[in-house]
Order: structure tokens, then C-alpha cells, then sequence
């Protein structure tokens, strides 16, 4: 064997074990990037966090249905002072949002179409008060 530097603990090659690349890039992702804990906010958060985004009168929320029928809702995140974050486009849950239109919790605003998608404000749905139908007079 060739002697080892002072410095550095010997180490035969029958200690090393044998790495394969594969090996060693599994090992560098669970070392370097550690799972986040679970989430312990209830299951309906996600539907509290597009409520919450789209009552808020200082951040419009879009929704685009493209013409083969996808179906995307978002907003412009503007850039916080603070942290210097944001300046981009955000996504909403689209299985969410859908599920708060359907029970009619918010609602699409006139169209603008062009040949290839069209786009809806979305806002929160105005509450038909009781014991009014609408379009009735009082």
C-alpha cells in the first residue's frame, strides 16, 4: 500500500464501500433535502386560502379556460418590500377552486375571449338573501 499522508486517516479499500452513482445521488437527496413535516392544518385550508386570495379586493384572481378545455386559476403575486419575494405569476388549486364554484361560493365574472382561451375575473359569489328569489322586486 501506498503510504498515507499524516493528515488523513488510513483507510483500506476494503472498508470503502461500494457505490454505484445512483447510490450516491439517493443518499445526496435524503441528506440534503429533508422532507417537510406534515402539515397538521385541517383539510379545508386550501379551500380558506383560495377564499381568503380572492376577497381580497387588492389581488384579482383570473381564471383561463383554454380552448382544449383546460381550466387554470391565478394571480399576480406583486413583489413584497420586505423580503424582496413575489413579482410572478401564482396557481390556485384548480380542484379546489372548481369545488367553490360548484357550491357556488365564487363566481366568474364577463369573459374575454380570444381565439386560443378565455379569461374570467373571479369573485366571491354574492349570497342570495332569504325569502328573495332573485330578479324579484321588493
Amino acid at each position: 500500500m501506498p503510504p498515507t499522508p499524516s493528515h488523513a486517516p488510513h483507510r483500506s479499500e476494503r472498508d470503502l464501500p461500494v457505490r454505484t452513482a445512483r447510490t450516491d445521488f439517493t443518499r445526496l437527496r435524503a441528506t440534503s433535502f429533508p422532507r417537510p413535516p406534515r402539515s397538521t392544518t385541517p383539510p379545508d385550508a386550501p379551500a380558506a386560502d383560495v377564499l381568503r386570495i380572492v376577497s381580497d379586493s387588492r389581488t384579482p384572481v383570473f381564471v383561463t379556460v383554454h380552448a382544449g378545455g383546460r381550466i387554470r386559476y391565478g394571480y399576480w403575486r406583486p413583489v413584497d418590500s420586505a423580503s424582496g419575494r413575489g413579482g410572478c405569476y401564482v396557481a390556485l388549486p384548480t380542484d379546489v377552486c372548481e369545488e367553490l364554484r360548484s357550491g357556488g361560493r365564487i363566481a366568474w365574472g364577463e369573459p374575454v375571449t380570444d381565439p386560443s382561451k378565455t379569461t374570467c375575473r373571479v369573485t366571491l359569489a354574492t349570497p342570495v338573501r332569504a325569502g328573495r328569489e332573485e330578479g324579484s322586486a321588493a
